[in-house]
């Protein structure tokens, strides 16, 4: 059973209990295969220095501190108590414990959370990499293909929509036809799309493989990466991921379901979905009730 990041998207609407945290999107990863940084999850600051400690005992470089929420812009938010900064790359486990400590417990105000934040109670440790390229890749269900196709761009960590308006060319698709599968040839050509020669292209080939296949096993409709990250020695790390769901899969994804943070997410939309509605919170007084997200 597939267990994951889920943002599940419904009629064009993504609402605050479709997420799952990263730390539950990169241990899905590593589950299939993938390339992500070394690191466990903590809820209080000594575990977080236990973790770090560890990685270190495993000659890490560098330690990286994130807040785990529902939300991005992390690193650029603050804390209601003033703290700034919900990522930090730190050097001992000294400061990943003084880091975590601040962060903990506070609420976490980002772009995208709304002035009220949200509240951290787990924070993620991991190993930091050092990395020479930020390249984009993504498998998505494609209607015109009638099935997956693989979106690449050795132009990674900015938005795909940035790259598509700006240099058209520099963005490749590779469509997979589900019943054969992904294919040596076409994971290399991908692979040789986004840059890689010589004895990266196998690895590199491999890893998109591996993505492939956690894509099919856990009914996603979308799996990006941004950025995928390539090391000085060449290899390719998973830095980031927003992965998406097939609802209608659910009674076979069980386990990605279940996974569900609701403290994370507004009681209203809690309640809503014990009736299997869909409920948006706005500010005003005016309730909309609609039959389609298109006619709202």
């Amino acid at each position: 059973m597939c267990l994951g990041n889920l943002e599940r998207n419904t009629n064009g609407w993504l609402g605050p209990h479709r997420h799952r945290h990263e730390y539950q999107s990169k241990g899905l990863m590593a589950e299939f295969g993938v390339r992500v940084q070394k690191g466990k999850v903590a809820d209080t600051a000594e575990e977080a220095k236990t973790v770090a400690q560890e990685l270190v005992d495993h000659d890490a470089k560098e330690l990286i501190l994130k807040a785990q929420i529902h939300a991005g812009g992390r690193g650029k938010g603050h804390f209601d108590t003033g703290f700034e900064g919900g990522v930090k790359v730190l050097g001992t486990p000294e400061e990943v414990y003084k880091n975590a400590k601040e962060m903990l417990g506070n609420h976490l105000i980002t772009k995208q959370t709304g002035p009220e934040g949200q509240q951290v109670l787990k924070v993620l440790v991991h190993e930091g990499v050092t990395f020479s390229k930020e390249l984009y890749l993504a498998i998505l269900m494609d209607r015109e293909h009638n099935g997956p196709v693989i979106v690449s761009s050795p132009q990674g960590g900015m938005d795909i929509e940035e790259v598509a308006e700006e240099d058209p060319t520099a963005i490749h698709t590779q469509a997979v036809d589900i019943n054969e599968g992904i294919t040596r040839e076409q994971s290399t050509s991908v692979a040789k799309s986004l840059g890689f020669e010589g004895d990266h292209v196998a690895d590199a080939a491999q890893q998109i493989e591996a993505l492939y296949n956690l894509f099919i096993a856990c009914d996603a409709t979308q799996v990006e990466i941004n950025p995928l990250v390539v090391t000085d020695g060449g290899l390719v790390y998973c830095v980031d991921a927003k992965i998406t769901f097939d609802e209608n899969a659910e009674y076979r994804q069980g386990g990605v379901f279940k996974m569900r943070d609701t403290t994370m997410e507004d009681p209203r939309d809690v309640k809503a979905s014990e009736y299997g509605l869909n409920y948006i919170g706005l500010d005003g007084n005016i309730g909309c009730m609609v039959n389609g997200a298109g006619l709202a």
